[in-house]
């Protein structure tokens, strides 16, 4: 009888953390960057007095109330039931691929990018395999993901960088619409032609709205989020939300607040302490300010392409006081490369965990259409700052 060697109970727990560790880094690649960001800066700069005026409550509070009542109305399937009501009226891929592209565009406006392809990614995914059209699958996915991160730049909870800015430069309601109109018409414009591409196939889509919302519960959110989007606008004060739409969650649906995209919260917390130490670092203030000064625009977008859209946001910040260029760049910079945008890692994982070995054609399509609507969407910030 052949005896297997016990590992020694210290050992076990040490590979059980290291599992642990392994599997939050792998779904949270950007909080964990964001992390060792912000303790290598505070290596430079060490924790002090100034490290409270790092910090945007606001923008915090905000975002925490938003995601909360998102997660309260995707709990009762509200954005799925009302997007499969919508794509059950279509009747051929072209039309059903242009629904479901523009419900996500649309999404991204109400309950941010990273939520609408959460919700809508896994609508699209059924409608394709249910027809037998999954060869449109990579297309469509890729659209989806442009259409996310392109449809929230028009409103102010629309992306999380745009929350952040909105706070931060205390930009006026009119103004940033005005700022983000243009090249949020040209996104629609794109998006549109390159779905005209589409064959148009019939397509036999079986019934798909068979659950019915709860009616209170249902009023009751949207009153919620009808009251996060009133606290993002400052027609009140945003203490009164903090207060108002956890108490209320707390009685309404306690899951939803264990439900809430914490990781995203902690990233833009580790953010700021990474934006702010950087800013009190004399070389990379020096550096960042000349940059920022000879082109906001493209310098936004190329940063975009390296650290992503949210840290791109925070930490330029610090050195500039063009918002306008600022805001486009962040905003157009999210489509590019995969780490333009988190949204953009969330479509890549969901392609790939159900076409696996097919990463590599999806880059090469997601990169061509990617950097085309990047080239495009400069040329025109471009011609109107």
């Amino acid at each position: 009888m052949i005896h297997q060697p016990k590992l020694h109970p210290h050992t076990g727990r040490f590979h059980h953390f290291a599992d642990a560790t392994l599997h939050f880094i792998q779904k949270n690649v950007v909080l964990t960057v964001a992390i060792f960001l912000a303790l290598l800066t505070s290596c430079i700069v060490p924790p002090d007095a100034q490290y409270a005026s790092y910090f945007d409550w606001k923008t915090l509070t905000c975002l925490f109330c938003t995601l909360a009542v998102v997660c309260a109305l995707k709990n009762i399937r509200f954005f799925t039931i009302l997007a499969r009501k919508i794509v059950d009226c279509t009747g051929n891929l072209r039309i059903a691929v242009i629904a479901l592209v523009y419900i996500t565009f649309l999404g991204s406006m109400l309950i941010s990018n990273d939520m609408a392809l959460l919700t809508f990614l896994p609508l699209g995914y059924f409608v394709l395999s249910s027809t037998g059209k999954e060869k449109h699958m990579a297309f469509v996915f890729i659209m989806q993901n442009i259409a996310a991160n392109l449809g929230g730049m028009l409103t102010p909870f629309g992306n999380p960088q745009n929350l952040y800015l909105y706070s931060k430069f205390n930009i006026p309601t009119g103004e940033f619409m005005q700022i983000m109109l243009i090249p949020f018409l040209a996104a629609i414009a794109l998006i549109t032609i390159c779905c005209l591409f589409l064959p148009r196939e019939k397509l036999t889509i079986a019934t798909l709205c068979t659950e019915r919302l709860p009616v209170k519960r249902t009023v009751l959110y949207l009153i919620l989020f009808v009251l996060s989007i009133v606290v993002v606008f400052r027609a009140i004060p945003y203490v009164v939300g903090l207060i108002l739409i956890p108490a209320v969650l707390l009685f309404a649906d306690r899951k939803t607040l264990k439900d809430v995209d914490y990781p995203l919260l902690a990233t833009f917390f580790c953010f700021f302490i990474f934006a702010g130490n950087m800013a009190r670092i004399p070389a990379v203030s020096e550096l960042f300010s000349s940059l920022l000064e000879k082109n906001t625009l493209i310098f936004s977008i190329l940063s975009c392409q390296i650290i992503s859209n949210v840290p791109s946001a925070i930490l330029l910040s610090q050195f500039t006081a063009d918002y306008p260029a600022l805001l486009l760049g962040v905003n157009i910079g999210g489509t590019g490369t995969l780490i333009a945008s988190l949204a953009s890692l969330i479509a890549f994982r969901e392609y790939t965990a159900h076409n696996p070995g097919k990463a590599g054609s999806y880059l090469a399509k997601f990169s061509a259409y990617n950097f085309g609507f990047v080239a495009i969407l400069t040329a025109i910030s471009w011609c109107i700052l």
